[in-house]
């Protein structure tokens, strides 16, 4: 073979390898992102009448209606060293006044509202804004603490048929 035209048919083949790269190139880059999944902190779960709920099977969201700053994280990790799972913290709604702790529910015999209500002192269960995911709960001013752990139950036994906001990964 000729040494110009094994010169020719090289660089043609390194033209078009580069138009290849160069397409591919451009439809990588132009391509979408791929999206992240949202995996939810807990999803309604149906509790039939007589089984236990556990703290590992109901999430809490925690809100500060206090002047102390970081009331609502501190009490959350209390409550997660417990078992409960953590979904959010913040603060209360501008105007709140919470006493000591509330725990805001529309039903106050869902097993996963009385079980986190009996792990503080004088905790009031009312009717109350849906701030956050799973069982929400307000500290004011005078929460001071949770009550001792050998006073807290373990598990809460359901009433009636009810939802609990529970983990994903977690079946009641």
């Amino acid at each position: 073979m000729h040494p110009r035209l094994r010169s020719a048919l090289t660089l043609t083949g390194l033209v078009a390898l580069v138009l290849v790269a160069s397409a591919w190139g451009l439809f990588a880059l132009t391509r979408p992102l791929p999206q992240q999944e949202v995996v939810p902190v807990c999803t309604n779960t149906r509790v039939a009448a007589g089984a236990e709920v556990t703290p590992e099977q109901v999430a809490v969201s925690v809100f500060n209606a206090s002047t102390r700053n970081g009331l609502a994280s501190k009490t959350l990790g209390q409550l997660v060293t417990r078992g409960f799972v953590p979904a959010s913290t913040g603060n209360a709604p501008q105007g709140t006044e919470v006493k000591g702790v509330q725990v805001w529910a529309s039903d106050a015999r869902n097993p996963a509202v009385a079980l986190v209500a009996q792990h503080f002192r004088n905790a009031r269960v009312v009717a109350g804004s849906n701030l956050g995911p799973g069982v929400v709960v307000v500290v004011g001013n005078g929460f001071k603490s949770l009550r001792p752990r050998k006073q807290a139950p373990q598990a809460v036994t359901a009433e009636a048929n009810s939802v609990v906001c529970t983990p994903p990964d977690v079946l009641p």
